[in-house]
């Protein structure tokens, strides 16, 4: 089983609340936010006042992906805020450990989100402490990016890890996935897809929505 987690940062903001009720009503029950603040990443997006306001709109599972310095000062803040899952990375908290296990204390599910370039290996000390992995499978910061074709091997890998170890980790991954690989993704392990362009680019989102669920569950 897998879910789609449509990403905000390439809807419409001028008219969010609707684009949030069309990929719900697409069959979606992940709504991925992402937080960027100019230093981690070279982009500035959204803050708690926003989440908070999403979290009044809907009843949609939020995941909200920290993508910024010293996430270990803001993560419980944005679950009081709303957040339903929070995902940190592991190249910018230099005291993980503690940042999700506060996360899950605060009553969120735990994530660490891990860049393409960045080894596996430095997931080994904290998977215990975490409910999901984030894959970015481009490099974060902006969106309408293109699937770096490694992290398809890099995905197996971590589902085998994961296996390895006798976890139930998810498997989230984010970055270049549309109609063309969604198949290929599900198969190789990922069971929360993060989809903005696909999703909203369209004008359609509710039927964008299912048809990357059709084609992920058709991969076979």
């Amino acid at each position: 089983m897998f879910e789609i987690a449509p990403s905000i940062l390439s809807a419409d903001f001028t008219r969010l609340g609707e684009e949030i009720a069309a990929v719900k009503e697409g069959g979606a029950k992940v709504l991925h936010v992402d937080v960027m603040d100019g230093h981690f990443v070279p982009n500035i997006t959204i803050g708690l006042p926003v989440v908070k306001s999403i979290r009044k709109a809907t009843d949609m599972i939020v995941d909200t992906h920290l993508m910024i310095d010293e996430p270990g000062r803001w993560a419980v803040e944005f679950v009081k805020a709303g957040a339903d899952m929070v995902s940190v990375h592991v190249e910018a908290d230099h005291h993980l450990q503690r940042t999700l296990t506060a996360v899950r204390e605060a009553g969120a599910k735990a994530g660490v989100a891990i860049n393409p370039g960045t080894p596996l290996d430095t997931l080994n000390e904290v998977l215990p402490y975490v409910d999901f992995v984030l894959l970015m499978s481009v490099n974060p910061g902006f969106g309408g990016q293109k699937f770096v074709p490694t992290m398809l091997d890099k995905l197996r890998r971590l589902a085998e890890m994961i296996r390895g170890r006798g976890l139930s980790t998810q498997i989230e991954i984010d970055g270049g996935i549309g109609a063309e690989n969604i198949g290929e993704i599900v198969g190789a392990g990922a069971q929360i897809i993060v989809a903005g362009s696909a999703v909203f680019s369209g004008g359609e989102p509710a039927a964008a929505v299912r048809d990357l669920i059709d084609r992920g569950t058709n991969w076979a």
